[in-house]
């Protein structure tokens, strides 16, 4: 019996019921209802129940979910998905790049005395020079290709399992606090019984295993990317992203919030209603792991990458899972002009999201956690703890640890890709995003320890268009010289 993962709607409404009650709105009568006709919570760490639902029950989901989605939330207000109502809130907002042909402007982006966010200082006002940052160089691109790709391949094996598991296992071999790929070699029976690796990754990314960046969602999404402003520029629309995910994308390689938009668009549901209907992943990590490209392509512009990755989330989320991914692209096109420190891109990357949204109390806490405790393991434990009524793919908690851990880490790739997975919840995805960024602010692959780059082989799988097997050398050029043909281009206009 096929138990389609994601979608079916008696496995989407324990979901619905919990996003409800963590943006603002008042599901318990619903959720009676659906208690009393004998439904269930959602499945705890899989996509799907293991039991068909009766006929009935099914359209009773079908009917809740969309009672549930026209529910009133007491955070509208402050939590928008509009471009220009996100922008109407950010009294930070990064100010347009400007040209070298523009006259010049005041020079003072960064307010005296503005200090690390954590500590409590003023945001700065990036993009402020009057002539464009230049392209990242190819190395600097490389590197952040690799990055993805290592740190989402160390968080693989480990996926889905529960943060005392990763500590046990890590534990068991020697490799804690974590400082290099999983390994079952020396691993006792026992862990291996009670704490089983993802089955599915087990065998191509544990230490052992590894030969090549196999096929993950964390790369695939990049690879669109480029393929979607190959095709289109930087004045993209939403419809256009959806349109290259049913050329491009196969649906049985889509999870979560990505899964139910693709459905939606085939039973004829246009964006951005996509995000909403019968969704409740919709504040979900999934927009957040499409934001790189957005943010290589806008070096030292982030609020350019910013929208850009706006127009690609809201296929799929709204609010949070919308921020998520706007912080991150604003992120990585600071660090993408490799001139800003770690914790200057964390603070560009809060200018660009509402600042009373959950997701940016959520980094605020993450920055003053990281800052106050020598021991990371400490800062984990407070964020599994604030969060323990989040679903583990949820945005809020997954984007604090990433900070935590870059903040942490001080952007070392190391520190920082290893203490991002063992935090635990999505592994592989905040491996992947903060590999990314760590590793373009290292500059070059040369700067990557070579245990992290040579079992990559300089290869990757993917089903997406014709990138099977490609080098990641080649990915840097593809996106070095899309990146100049895209500024040239904005350049030109009068």
């Amino acid at each position: 019996m096929l138990r389609l993962t994601w979608v079916q709607p008696e496995d989407l409404v324990g979901h619905e019921l919990r996003q409800a009650t963590l943006d603002g709105r008042e599901p318990s009568r619903i959720a009676a209802r659906w208690r009393a006709a004998g439904g269930n919570g959602a499945p705890l760490r899989s996509g799907a129940s293991p039991d068909r639902a009766s006929r009935y029950l099914r359209q009773l989901a079908e009917d809740l979910l969309d009672e549930l989605t026209d529910l009133p939330s007491a955070l509208e207000e402050q939590e928008p998905t509009e471009l220009e109502k996100i922008r109407a809130l950010c009294p930070n907002w990064p100010p347009a790049k400007l040209r070298a042909a523009d006259p010049p402007k005041l020079r003072a982006c960064v307010p005296p005395g503005a200090a690390r966010v954590g500590a409590g200082g003023t945001p700065p006002a990036p993009g402020c020079a009057t002539d464009p940052a230049p392209a990242p160089t190819q190395a600097r691109l490389e590197a952040a290709w690799l990055g993805r790709a290592a740190g989402c391949l160390l968080g693989k094996p480990v996926e889905k399992l529960p943060l005392h598991a990763i500590r046990q296992l890590a534990k068991a071999t020697d490799n804690w606090p974590l400082n290099t790929w999983f390994t079952a070699k020396g691993l006792p029976a026992d862990l291996a019984t009670k704490y089983p690796w993802n089955r599915r990754s087990a065998p191509t990314s544990l230490a052992e295993n590894i030969d090549g960046m196999p096929e993950d969602d964390d790369l695939n999404y990049p690879l669109l990317n480029l393929l979607l402003l190959q095709r289109h520029g930087k004045t993209f629309t939403t419809e256009d992203v959806a349109t290259l995910w049913l050329d491009e994308l196969p649906a049985g390689r889509t999870f979560t919030a990505e899964r139910i938009a693709y459905r939606n668009l085939l039973t004829g549901i246009d964006p951005p209603h996509t995000a909403r209907h019968r969704n409740p992943f919709r504040e979900w990590i999934g927009a957040l792991i499409r934001a790189d490209v957005h943010g290589w392509t806008n070096p030292g512009n982030p609020a350019a990458a910013a929208e850009q990755a706006h127009r690609d989330a809201t296929l799929t989320h709204t609010a949070n899972g919308v921020y998520a991914a706007m912080f991150t692209a604003a992120v990585i096109a600071t660090a993408a002009t490799g001139t800003q420190d770690i914790h200057t891109c964390l603070r560009t990357g809060l200018t660009v999201i509402p600042p009373n949204s959950r997701l940016t109390k959520a980094i605020h806490h993450a920055l003053q956690l990281a800052e106050d405790h020598t021991d990371f393991d400490t800062v984990v434990d407070e964020l599994h703890t604030t969060y323990a009524d989040h679903h583990w793919v949820h945005a809020i908690p997954n984007t604090a640890l990433i900070t935590a851990a870059l903040t942490h880490a001080n952007g070392d790739f190391t520190t920082s890709i290893c203490r991002a997975v063992s935090g635990g919840w999505d592994t592989d995805s905040n491996g992947a995003t903060t590999g990314s960024i760590a590793a373009l602010l290292a500059g070059s692959p040369t700067a990557l320890p070579d245990r992290w780059t040579s079992p990559l082989k300089n290869r990757l799988a993917t089903s997406v268009g014709d990138f099977n097997g490609t080098g990641f050398d080649t990915l840097a050029h593809l996106t070095q010289a899309l990146t100049q043909a895209l500024t040239h281009l904005e350049a030109s206009r009068p």
